[in-house]
C-alpha cells in the first residue's frame, strides 16, 4: 500500500484512525466465552462495527504470543476479516541481527501479509533494514514513544545537543523513503510535533495515546497534519473496550464515531 492509497481512504473517510486490537480474553465480555474462539469473536465484531470509520487496525502482537498456537489461530482468523482495503499493523517492536530481522520480516510480511511492522531501532541499521526489503511495505519505527519511561533515554542531549529520538529519525531517514518509513510518535508530546515535523515533513506518523491516556488529538493534529494526511491516530482500550456488555461492539463503534467525527471535522478547516 501506498501512501497515496493511505491517503485515498483518508479523504473518502474523513478520518485518520487506526483502531489498536489488543485483545486480552480476560477482558472481554463474558458473554463471548462460550464461543470457541471468543478473541476471534471479539475482533470480527469490532472490526464490523467499525471498519467503515477508520483507515487501519493495529493488533498487538504480544496478545496472541502470549496465548500461544490459539493466539496466532486467533491472529490469522483476524486479519482475514479485515477488508483488504485498511492498513494493518504488527505492533510487534520487532529489531535483532540482520538474519533474524530478515525471518521476522518474512513472518509478518510474508506468512501474515501485514502492511507494516513497528520495529525497534536501538540495534542500528543493520537490524531494521531487513524490514525495508519489501515491496510496499512499511517500517514503522519507534520515535518518541508516549510512555512515561521515555524519559530515561529518548531525550537524552547528544553531542550537538539534539535529543536521542531526533537522531534516531535523522539516522533512519538515509535508510528508506517516506514510501516506506514511518515514526511513531506519542499523543502524549503533543508539543513537540511542529518540531518534528520540521525534521520528518513527509512521513506517516503512527500516533499512540489518544483515549485511555489522554492525548490531545486537536494539538498533535494541527501540526502532525501534512499534505498527504501523514497521520495514523491510534486508539486501543478507548474503543474496544468502551462496554464490556452485549453491546460492546455498538459502544465500540460510538467510541470510534466521537473521533471520527473530530477528525471530520479537522480535515474540513
Amino acid at each position: 500500500m501506498t501512501r497515496k492509497d493511505i491517503f485515498h481512504q483518508i479523504q473518502q473517510k474523513k478520518s485518520y484512525l487506526c483502531i489498536g486490537l489488543d485483545t486480552d480474553i480476560n477482558k472481554i465480555p463474558k458473554h463471548l466465552l462460550k464461543y470457541e474462539d471468543p478473541v476471534y469473536e471479539f475482533n470480527r465484531q469490532i472490526i464490523e462495527a467499525t471498519h467503515d470509520l477508520c483507515i487501519g487496525y493495529k493488533p498487538n502482537i504480544a496478545f496472541y504470543e502470549a496465548r500461544g498456537t490459539a493466539g496466532w489461530a486467533s491472529l490469522e482468523k483476524t486479519l482475514a476479516c479485515i477488508p483488504a482495503e485498511q492498513f494493518t499493523i504488527a505492533d510487534a517492536k520487532r529489531g535483532d541481527i540482520g538474519n533474524t530481522s530478515r525471518l521476522y520480516a518474512k513472518a509478518f510480511f510474508e506468512t501474515m501479509n501485514f502492511d507494516a511492522v513497528t520495529v525497534a531501532p536501538y540495534m542500528g541499521e543493520d537490524s531494521v533494514k531487513p524490514f525495508l526489503e519489501f515491496d510496499e511495505k512499511w517500517v514503522i519505527l519507534l520515535g518518541l514513544t508516549s510512555n512515561k519511561g521515555s524519559n530515561d533515554f529518548q531525550f537524552t542531549p547528544q553531542e550537538n545537543g539534539q535529543p536521542l529520538y531526533e537522531k534516531v529519525m535523522r539516522r533512519a531517514m538515509e535508510w528508506g523513503s517516506p514510501e516506506q518509513l514511518m515514526f511513531v510518535i506519542g499523543a502524549t508530546h503533543p508539543k513537540k510535533f511542529q518540531e518534528i515535523r520540521s525534521i520528518a515533513p513527509d512521513n506517516f506518523y503512527l500516533v499512540p495515546g489518544v483515549g485511555a491516556q489522554g492525548g490531545d488529538l486537536q494539538g498533535l493534529s494541527q501540526y502532525g497534519l501534512n499534505k498527504l494526511g501523514g497521520l495514523f491516530v491510534n486508539s486501543s482500550r478507548g474503543i474496544i473496550y468502551a462496554s464490556d456488555g452485549e453491546d460492546f461492539a455498538e459502544q465500540a463503534r460510538a467510541s470510534a464515531l466521537r473521533l471520527q467525527q473530530q477528525m471530520a471535522g479537522i480535515l474540513d478547516l
